[in-house]
């Protein structure tokens, strides 16, 4: 039986907790003590609590994050009613600032807020000798990474073969974005090189193929990101996929160039426009070159097999809806393959909490604390952006509305279009998810038809295509019969 539990709340199953992995990885002679145990939000509470005491673990740390936070606050409070006795120990971005004002805290026993690799093995260190400190809530200095031990081995064949594993070149980010944790980042910080470079062989010799970097500036440093690039040129097969967060407005040329060498669907770069409006990015300290970095989209579209995934952030002080509809139609323009609508998050901790009161800001109280209104965006219009934003995500960036988004976005502003058909998807089904692939394209025909106001040929012509391009032995006529509204869609226009 393990002295020590290390379990999180996953998003989803395919997710693997990279956190905690880290430090299962730097336990040093605690780690044979010590074992690994991941649930999702699929699992209910009891169970999770039934698994945890199966253990007998003595010490249970916790990972904390936005996604599990109501979960796990249940779980915390769960255990501590049936083992008064147990120490838990709660770790992540979560619980690492607010402190005073969250339950969680106050129901486990230690918090350590910040990177907690050598602080949750010190802590443990301790505790295991009988001792109980009496400061409760940690704030350890960033490790050197250069003695951290890598977690990469870590990874099992499941994790390898049926999950998303993730891996860090960097930690650190040197803009100052106000809506975001890594403003309070004091520097960049890299792993060193050769050593990471020979994780990431042993995670391929293992057979990984799809590696996920975590860092917040990828091409921050040019000859960093050549080495890596280059390791994995070195190592092409058809399979492999690379995402990485990069920063839009620089590309010099030796990067350029290595990009240009990788095949197409290979590399995916996640691209943060978040706003074009400049009184937007002032207010937020987001800086940015808008002529570079639409000079270097167009080339990754135009010149490369680059996947973009870029995003907008809507409900930023000093941008209206008018202003958000143009930076959208601005980023259409350029044709990304992606382009994720996030809404405004107050994240425990940022810089934004200073700007609440002067430009109106309320966010919902519950994760993801997604905003609400401000002083510029109504109620109202702030839940039509969110459904803008789902609807989106399921037709113009799931790939399979191809020939539609083209027909969607040929008018004069993509974004007012989008937003007629979302209204009108939502007046007739009320609801944004759960919405049968089969069914979706039947509605998004007659929403061109009766919410956009688009001619029936085209529509026809746009969304059989997509149609039968994936269901191939359906008749496109079939997208013609009237959708009739369902138990909800009664519902919601009836109140």
């Amino acid at each position: 039986m393990p002295d020590i539990l290390l379990t999180t709340i996953n998003a989803r199953y395919t997710h693997a907790a990279f956190g905690l992995r880290y430090l299962l990885a730097n336990l040093g002679p605690l780690q044979s003590q010590a074992t690994l145990l991941e649930f999702d939000l699929e699992k209910r509470t009891l169970e999770m609590a039934e698994a945890i005491l199966a253990t007998q673990a003595k010490i249970v740390g916790v990972g904390v994050y936005i996604w599990n936070a109501e979960p796990a606050a249940r779980l915390v409070a769960l255990l501590k009613h049936i083992r008064p006795e147990l120490i838990i120990i709660l770790g992540g971005p979560e619980v690492s600032h607010e402190t005073d004002r969250q339950a969680i805290i106050q129901t486990a026993d230690y918090v350590i807020c910040g990177e907690g690799e050598v602080a949750f093995r010190e802590l443990c260190q301790v505790l295991l000798s009988g001792t109980r400190p009496t400061e409760r809530i940690i704030h350890p200095p960033p490790p050197p990474l250069d003695q951290l031990q890598l977690p990469y081995d870590l990874y099992t064949r499941e994790d390898i073969q049926h999950r998303l594993v993730y891996v860090e070149a960097s930690r650190g980010c040197p803009f100052k974005c106000a809506f975001c944790l890594s403003a309070l980042d004091q520097k960049v910080r890299r792993f060193p090189q050769e050593r990471f470079l020979d994780g990431l062989d042993q995670l391929y010799k293992q057979g990984l193929r799809a590696f996920k970097f975590v860092d917040r500036t990828f091409n921050l440093e040019v000859n960093h990101s050549l080495a890596i690039l280059h390791f994995f040129l070195e190592r092409l097969t058809p399979d492999l996929f690379l995402h990485f967060e990069v920063i839009p407005d620089r590309l010099p040329e030796p990067l350029k160039e290595i990009i240009a060498r990788f095949p197409e669907g290979i590399l995916q770069f996640e691209v943060g426009i978040q706003s074009y409006h400049q009184g937007a990015r002032e207010s937020i300290n987001r800086r940015q070159d808008d002529q570079a970095a639409h000079d270097n989209l167009l080339w990754l579209c135009n010149q490369t097999g680059v996947h973009l995934h870029t995003d907008l952030i809507a409900g930023l002080p000093h941008e209206d809806l008018i202003s958000f509809a143009a930076g959208f139609d601005r980023l259409v323009a350029i044709s990304p393959q992606e382009i994720q609508v996030g809404i405004l998050k107050r994240l425990r901790g940022t810089p934004l909490l200073d700007l609440e009161k002067e430009h109106g800001l309320i966010f919902n109280p519950a994760p993801p604390y997604d905003l609400l209104e401000n002083k510029l965006i109504s109620f109202t219009e702030m839940a039509r952006i969110r459904r803008f934003a789902r609807y989106w995500e399921m037709i113009g960036n799931s790939g399979r509305f191809t020939h539609t988004r083209e027909l969607m976005v040929a008018g004069g502003s993509p974004f007012r279009d989008f937003m007629k058909l979302s209204d009108w998807l939502f007046e007739e089904t009320g609801r944004t998810h759960r919405i049968a692939l089969r069914k979706l394209f039947r509605l998004v025909y007659w929403g061109l038809l009766k919410g956009v106001g688009l001619d029936t040929k085209r529509c026809l012509e746009a969304v059989g295509r997509d149609f039968t391009h994936i269901f191939k032995e359906e008749k496109i006529a079939w997208l013609q019969t009237p959708p009739s509204p369902g138990k909800q869609s009664k519902t919601h226009k009836a109140a």
